[in-house]
């Protein structure tokens, strides 16, 4: 059976991250593609020129016509832009109660721009969370979700990961990718173990949507695999041939995005 994924989250009309990024991404791990969109943004690979978003009724709209006709197998969670949006999605999550919830706290554009209120953070945190199978944060995102320092060390970043984990959610992947090193590393924390990820750092600067990207691939193949350490190592070779081609696609002139067809396209 093909898996239904369902993408909650900010348009990005340039095509690298967002919902694009994340029906690309379900497309080429081969699963069923729906989105409800929570933002529009007005960007292209030098930014983010500005953002409009959708009013809370029609998320929540969206949700029901999505969720009351069609199985949906797992959900990612991207932009989610202030509070009334947050609640939306919360509710629906309650009322429709999907198996797979992947929550990507998404902050701040690769370029700077604030994409999620700060008056909305204390609500991401206490109304979703607690319904997320697994949290995906940024370095910079885990710190403001837990009030602290950003983590400056893999053993910080696990700490951090076990501090999220009590605010409900059931499992926490941190990546590592602001630390420095000629590697990546990512910690999946759940309450019985802390697994690290590590991959060689790809040379390029053609990574504009790689958190969405990632986040979407975890959603696709978890109907899949059904537990998060498979899931995740798929996800992860999976996006470093995505950035290692990246450089094969002319898009823009700054922050290209990673190649999501690098398998099919030649």
């Amino acid at each position: 059976m093909i898996p239904h994924t369902l993408t909650i989250a900010g348009s990005d009309c340039s095509g690298g991250a967002g919902i694009q990024a994340d029906l690309k991404t379900f497309s080429a791990l081969g699963t069923y593609g729906m989105s409800v969109i929570t933002a529009l943004t007005a960007q292209n690979t030098q930014g983010v020129q500005a953002v409009h978003a959708v009013p809370a009724a029609f998320v929540t709209a969206q949700c029901q016509a999505v969720f009351s006709d069609i199985r949906v197998d797992a959900v990612k969670i991207g932009m989610l832009a202030d509070t009334a949006i947050i609640a939306a999605v919360a509710e629906a999550l309650r009322e429709w109660r999907p198996a797979c919830v992947v929550l990507d706290p998404v902050m701040v554009s690769k370029n700077g721009h604030r994409l999620l209120a700060d008056s909305a953070i204390d609500a991401l945190r206490r109304h979703l969370l607690p319904q997320a199978s697994i949290v995906t944060p940024n370095l910079p995102e885990a710190a403001a979700l837990l009030g602290c320092d950003e983590a400056t060390t893999e053993t910080e970043m696990v700490e951090q990961g076990r501090n999220l984990l009590k605010a409900g959610c059931q499992a926490v992947l941190m990546k590592g990718g602001h630390l420095s090193g000629s590697n990546s590393p990512d910690w999946l924390i759940t309450p019985q173990e802390a697994i690290p990820f590590t991959a060689p750092r790809i040379q390029t600067k053609n990574t504009h949507g790689t958190g969405c990207t990632l986040s979407s691939a975890i959603a696709a193949l978890y109907p899949r695999y059904k537990n998060w350490p498979e899931t995740i190592s798929h996800a992860k070779t999976w996006l470093s041939g995505a950035l290692a081609q990246a450089d094969q696609l002319d898009v823009g002139h700054g922050i290209g995005p990673v190649h999501h067809f690098y398998q099919w396209w030649q």
